[in-house]
């Protein structure tokens, strides 16, 4: 189901489009057949949280975790009561290194996403304990339509790329007028290569600060 908020007439002409409809009849039938992630009422979860107008951080993933009661539709965050997969106890690492923020107990990043953080994973649905499962079915296209759209707003906008995945997207991206910040992937397989001692959260409110916009407060209550 599309969302219903602000990317509505934003992102409207893509549900009249061929690819929409067989992407939506392949995501159904593997919801008949298989277990699928995250929930049906939290696939378009990243757009609910973060209106288009308020889109000010762009942070973007891949696919969806595909392990039981991870993915509730923001890219690398988990629900609550939830074990933090590796990668993101390798961006709290960072986050502890760049901020002095400690670690936090549980990986629900939904306050990230409240203050104009777009936490888009370039695939929406996985089926589970199938990794990629569910890419070069048409999410891709939808998803390069979302950040090509945020990529064309008057405003500034900080886009954070981890791994070559994400990397590759910059190419939607004006960076005459937007700031596009990369590293390898959180993942241990490629964090030691790069991405700790990138620092990008303060890269990105230092960003920010050079367009005149207040900071992200990095920070995750107790609970969610």
């Amino acid at each position: 189901m599309p969302p219903r908020t602000d990317w509505n007439p934003v992102l409207r002409a893509e549900f009249e489009q061929p690819y929409w409809q067989e992407l939506m009849g392949f995501v159904a039938a593997e919801r008949a057949a298989h277990e699928v992630y995250p929930p049906h009422d939290e696939v378009f979860s990243a757009l609910h949280l973060t209106p288009f107008a308020d889109v000010r951080v762009v942070l973007l993933g891949q696919d969806p975790y595909h392990g039981p009661g991870q993915a509730h539709g923001l890219c690398f965050s988990v629900n609550d009561g939830v074990r933090l997969p590796p990668s993101l106890v390798n961006i709290f690492k960072e986050l502890e290194a760049d901020l002095g923020i400690a670690p936090s107990t549980h990986g629900n990043l939904r306050p990230w996403a409240q203050q104009g953080v777009l936490m888009l994973n370039t695939t929406l649905t996985v089926r589970a304990h199938q990794a990629a499962s569910h890419q070069g079915r048409g999410w891709e296209t939808f998803t390069d339509r979302v950040i090509g759209h945020v990529g064309a707003k008057a405003e500034h906008v900080v886009f954070v790329l981890w791994g070559s995945h994400a990397r590759k997207k910059k190419a939607l991206v004006d960076q005459t007028r937007h700031t596009i910040l990369e590293a390898p992937h959180p993942s241990p397989l490629s964090a030691h290569r790069g991405f700790f001692g990138s620092r990008p959260f303060s890269a990105v409110n230092a960003a920010l600060a050079r367009a005149g916009q207040p900071p992200i407060d990095w920070r995750l209550a107790a609970t969610p």
